[in-house]
């Protein structure tokens, strides 16, 4: 099938991304698009074993093994949805690595909102919402020296082509916006000024606003949730707030609780 056989999906351009984004003094510095793969996560942890540079952008027009977080699958028509990983060589102490997965989802709920003109908010740590479904998830793994940041944004989706009914796409929300080029523009340049001002103080969420602006963004905070934490275990309480790593504080049992690793679920709106 032609690349360009869906006129409502055309691929994007390597070219032009490239043009936009690559440029002195930016974050980024190169834009690989192909057409399909199994995992940009994947791929661009085997470049940057390699020696490849930070601000090295992959994305797939389709992917066929994706993985979000707690071993789940992710997946997406061709040409309907933005899949795409970066490369990230932080200066700053590895304890501060945590936040980089939340800059990220920071940074694109911020690009959203605006462009597509919904009111996109965050459930810790990263997944991007409208309402209570899931509009994009951000998987970090760290990768030697460097940390590799994927995402999967659903934008052209229609209903019947979401994986489950917990999931919801631009498409389906009416978004101002549609086109995935500016979309994906937005997104990398505000993770490329969210990335800068986190790395000049030196990792620190609060120094850099990090932390007040995850907050202000915030699905969880404020809610009544149960979280399923590794091992089967499983936590009912109040989500407080996020420490200085990024951890999310639940008070349960009369006791206030610090969670690194988790999965929220059953989120319910406050009374």
């Amino acid at each position: 099938m032609s690349r360009y056989s869906d006129l409502d999906r055309p691929p994007l351009s390597e070219a032009a991304l490239n043009r936009a984004l690559v440029r002195p003094g930016s974050l980024w510095t190169g834009v690989t698009v192909v057409d399909s793969t199994g995992s940009t996560n994947a791929d661009l942890a085997g470049a940057a074993r390699a020696g490849a540079r930070e601000g090295a952008v992959l994305v797939a027009e389709e992917q066929v093994a994706g993985r979000g977080r707690m071993g789940r699958t992710w997946t997406v028509p061709a040409y309907a949805g933005l899949t795409f990983s970066v490369l990230l060589r932080p200066a700053v102490p590895v304890a501060a690595y945590g936040w980089l997965p939340l800059l990220f989802g920071v940074a694109a709920a911020s690009a959203v909102r605006r462009l597509a003109e919904l009111d996109v908010r965050l459930k810790w740590p990263n997944d991007l919402l409208i309402g209570e479904r899931k509009l994009a998830g951000v998987l970090a793994e760290r990768v030697d020296d460097g940390v590799v940041v994927g995402m999967g944004l659903n934008v052209l989706p229609r209903e019947d082509e979401l994986p489950v009914a917990t999931a919801t796409s631009l498409a389906v929300e009416q978004a101002a916006c549609l086109d995935r080029d500016p979309l994906l523009r937005a997104v990398l340049r505000e993770v490329d000024v969210h990335y800068r001002e986190w790395s000049r103080a030196g990792g620190d969420a609060d120094a850099c606003g990090l932390r007040a602006a995850y907050l202000a963004v915030s699905a969880t905070v404020g809610r009544d949730v149960r979280v399923e934490l590794p091992g089967d275990g499983v936590l009912t309480g109040r989500a407080t707030g996020v420490d200085q790593a990024g951890h999310l504080r639940v008070h349960s049992g009369g006791r206030d609780h610090t969670l690194s690793a988790g999965d929220v679920v059953h989120v319910r709106a406050t009374p």
